[in-house]
């Protein structure tokens, strides 16, 4: 996997955040199918960013976590990505970046309805 979707990363981004996800977990937090979710983990697993783990509490289930391949990426991205916003809140004014931190209150408390 070259190249990644903003959706496959949300995927290693969620599991990196919150720990292993069951399918359904994982589906129900990006808010798709678990037949998509399944497509997608699967191709997340071919790549060697994840696999897939019995859960050592239920071993029925089976937990989505993140390999050290897949946690790279998630740190890497995330770093490329502060540094690039960091320099572009530098170049904004203080009351546009006053504007910016109310609007991040109201953006956070509507995505964690």
């Amino acid at each position: 996997m070259d190249t990644m979707s903003d959706a496959h990363f949300a995927i290693l981004s969620a599991i990196s955040s919150h720990g292993p996800h069951t399918l359904g977990e994982l589906a129900q937090r990006e808010r798709v199918t678990a037949p998509s979710m399944n497509y997608a983990v699967n191709a997340l697993e071919q790549a060697g960013y994840v696999v897939r783990a019995t859960d050592a509490g239920d071993r029925r289930r089976v937990r989505v976590a993140l390999t050290a391949r897949g946690a790279e990426v998630v740190t890497e991205t995330v770093r490329r990505r502060d540094a690039w916003m960091d320099d572009a809140l530098a170049e904004l004014s203080d009351s546009d970046r006053e504007v910016l931190r109310r609007a991040t209150v109201i953006l956070n408390e509507i995505a964690d309805r």
